[in-house]
């Protein structure tokens, strides 16, 4: 598996739901912002700091950038990352962009997730 570096970002981040026919709202860009669209829903991860209400809201995220760019025929980025952390029992929320892969976990489980990550080989 890959060594890779990540960045663990300084704030703390919230994951929004909205139903899907909700229109985008407006908010302040930062490090790390995500919208996705499906049929069944409307989901944002924001900065816990940005005041955005939904019906579902999930806080307290600690969000890590895979230092990137990763071509599309990589294989095994998230999987390197992933499966350390699943024997240790961490709970994950992944989101991929076009260069890279981003990856929040509870704040609780942020001693958990860096002593796994660094044990893998990985830096932080």
């Amino acid at each position: 598996m890959p060594e890779l570096t990540l960045t663990l970002l300084p704030e703390a981040y919230k994951v929004l739901q909205f139903p899907p026919e909700t229109p985008l709202p407006a908010f302040p860009r930062g490090a790390f912002v995500s919208v996705t669209l499906n049929e069944e829903e409307l989901s944002i991860v924001c900065p816990q700091s940005v005041e955005l209400e939904a019906p579902q809201v999930s806080l307290d995220w600690r969000c890590f950038k895979f230092e990137g760019p990763f071509a599309f025929d990589q294989t095994g980025i998230l999987n390197a990352v992933t499966s350390p952390l699943a024997v240790a029992g961490v709970g994950i929320f992944a989101i991929s962009t076009y260069n890279t892969d981003y990856l929040l976990v509870k704040a609780h489980q942020l001693e958990v997730t860096l002593e796994a990550l660094r044990a893998a080989g990985h830096r932080v």
